[in-house]
């Protein structure tokens, strides 16, 4: 076990490295690594999700699970998202402590858990598995599960506890990653794509995909899109197609280029041979889908955010002080912490890096009333 001095170690070398402004690649082999000198793991697997949906937007495993193959991720995706339980991410998202141990949880009785008895301990042969979210106020901005063998001990609530004192530092983490790839402006111009379709069936299989979708998904890396990804959007369609949701699932992805991309799933109709399908469209995000999570990844307060949102739409301090009812020596002193938590020096800087850095390839045109650019 851990001595109080070890994890006071461990948290401040995975806060440092958290705010290193490190990609994602570099933060997560990082952290992951320090959190296992304090609570030891045989696998770990580290997701991204959009912080407005919940939904998985990357994956990356660590341990025994990083030399399997990807042949079971999408069963993972369905699981998770198709049948959550008290210790999915969706749920875990909102719970009170932004971590829990399956164990723990079940008081013992790990098979209850359709996750473990059907994925960890059916494909891997684990026992038991802690998560956390990677949460900061309000916003969750990814989620790891760590796991243990049928050997070892199950994770105690030291243990969580600890690993729930980690969430604001690896939200952070993935915070500064988002934003430390800026956009490729020698990248092909995509809207000359057509659609982005990709055609899930009953048997959980990809079916059908156009030509743009595959370019689409070039994007997001050399292994493409992460199975579970694709599953995971597959599973939440089928839950709003059960009646058990209200929203069709979306996320919002960052592709290698830079690039936002916005990934939506939805049941197709139940007639005939169509039964059980689901289509994943793909398409480039628009820069007003794009701004609440890069400012949110600022790591602004409720009233910076109001500030912000107002400077973007170009409103001057006198504008903004009225539309807040603050003072114009208040609105500076937010903007002034709104430009340090950017990294930038002006409300010109500041809108360059919201709009811009996300969008190099179209740095010069001009945005239409729709929020799209013109041309």
């Amino acid at each position: 076990m851990a001595s109080t001095l070890l994890r006071e170690r461990v948290r401040q070398d995975v806060g440092v490295v958290a705010q290193a402004g490190l990609d994602l690649e570099s933060f997560f082999a990082e952290a992951i690594e320090s959190v296992r000198r304090a609570v030891p793991w045989v696998s770990a697997c580290v997701g991204t999700h959009d912080p407005q949906t919940l939904l998985l937007t990357s994956d990356r495993k660590f341990g025994d699970l990083g030399l399997q193959d990807d042949m079971h991720d999408d069963q993972f995706g369905l699981l998770e998202y198709g049948s959550p339980e008290p210790t999915s991410f969706a749920v875990l998202a909102r719970a009170e402590r932004p971590a829990a141990g399956v164990h723990l949880s079940t008081g013992g009785d790990i098979t209850s858990s359709l996750r473990i008895r059907e994925y960890h301990q059916h494909h891997f042969g684990y026992h038991d598995e802690v998560r956390l979210m990677f949460r900061d106020g309000r916003h969750v901005w990814g989620g790891l599960g760590l796991m243990r063998g049928p050997d070892d001990r199950p994770f105690d609530e030291a243990e969580v506890d600890f690993l729930a004192s980690l969430a604001p530092a690896f939200a952070r983490g993935v915070r500064l990653g988002l934003l430390a790839t800026l956009a490729d402006s020698d990248s092909d111009s995509p809207l000359d794509l057509g659609p982005a379709v990709i055609i899930v069936g009953g048997d959980d299989r990809v079916t059908q995909t156009t030509g743009a979708a595959e370019r689409r998904l070039a994007e997001l890396g050399p292994r493409g899109i992460s199975p579970a990804v694709v599953s995971s959007l597959v599973g939440a369609a089928r839950r709003f197609a059960r009646g058990e949701s209200t929203d069709l699932p979306r996320c919002r992805i960052r592709a290698t280029t830079g690039r936002w991309l916005i990934l939506q799933a939805g049941p197709l109709s139940g007639l005939g041979d169509a039964a059980g399908q689901v289509v994943i469209t793909i398409e480039e995000a628009r820069p007003p889908e794009i701004v609440s999570l890069v400012v949110a990844a600022f790591g602004l307060t409720p009233r910076e955010r109001d500030v912000t949102q107002l400077v973007l739409q170009g409103a001057d301090t006198k504008a903004i002080a009225g539309s807040l009812h603050l003072s114009a020596y208040t609105v500076q002193d937010h903007l002034k912490a709104v430009f340090e938590k950017a990294g930038v020096r002006s409300r010109r800087e500041l809108i360059a890096r919201v709009y811009f850095e996300q969008y190099v390839p179209r740095m010069n045109e001009q945005l239409a009333p729709s929020g799209w650019f013109v041309g």
